[in-house]
């Protein structure tokens, strides 16, 4: 059974435990030797970083291949729109290329909890909350998208990988899980050792015979 760390991130913490400006770390919320991020998070966001020393269990929670989803709370600027929600569903045209198409829906929350510093807001300008599930891991993707359709993200926390989420963990709490790694599926596989398989020294091949 492989170990998982489950850490809520705070806001302007590097995802690593080392930094040559002296910026805030990991290293002051979580002392496990041996342990790497599964995936990213940004200095600037906020919530679950899975945490593992097996590289196994982290290169698949990461890989985009394995299609993880990931959820977000995403505080935007502006009432969002059914129009814009749509688009985000659908998928949206960034730089690099359309996004997959994602579930985006408006969420009713009071602020999870205060950030440091707070956002900046203007008057007379509402804002939105709204829950987004993505299954790729682009850089900054979901601030990306959401200015793509109108709505610029103001504050933005990843609520849950997959199973795993940042419930009962307050910013800079973390827990630890077990997890069973099932096996990889087998790749189909009609020739052994990169030989066709042979019966009476001839062909399984359905070709038929010249005469």
């Amino acid at each position: 059974m492989s170990s998982l760390y489950l850490l809520n991130k705070p806001f302007n913490v590097l995802p690593t435990f080392t930094d040559d400006q002296g910026r805030d770390t990991l290293a002051q919320f979580i002392d496990i030797p041996n342990i790497y991020a599964a995936g990213r998070l940004d200095y600037d966001s906020e919530g679950l970083l899975v945490l593992t020393s097996d590289g196994e269990l982290q290169h698949r929670l990461a890989h985009p291949k394995f299609k993880l989803p990931k959820t977000y709370w995403v505080q935007v600027e502006g009432s969002i729109t059914e129009q814009a929600l749509e688009q985000l569903r659908q998928g949206v045209e960034l730089k690099d290329g359309l996004t997959r198409p994602a579930k985006a829906k408006i969420i009713e929350i009071n602020e999870p909890w205060p950030r440091t510093p707070p956002i900046r807001e203007r008057k007379n300008i509402p804002t939105s909350w709204i829950e987004l599930i993505i299954s790729e891991g682009r850089n900054r993707q979901v601030r990306r998208m959401t200015a793509a359709v109108g709505f610029p993200t103001l504050r933005l926390i990843r609520y849950a990988v997959g199973e795993w989420s940042i419930d009962n963990l307050a910013p800079g709490e973390w827990r630890k899980e077990g997890v069973n790694l099932p096996p990889l599926p087998k790749r189909a596989n009609h020739r052994s050792n990169g030989k066709r398989s042979k019966t009476n020294g001839r062909s399984n091949s359905s070709q038929p015979r010249r005469r």
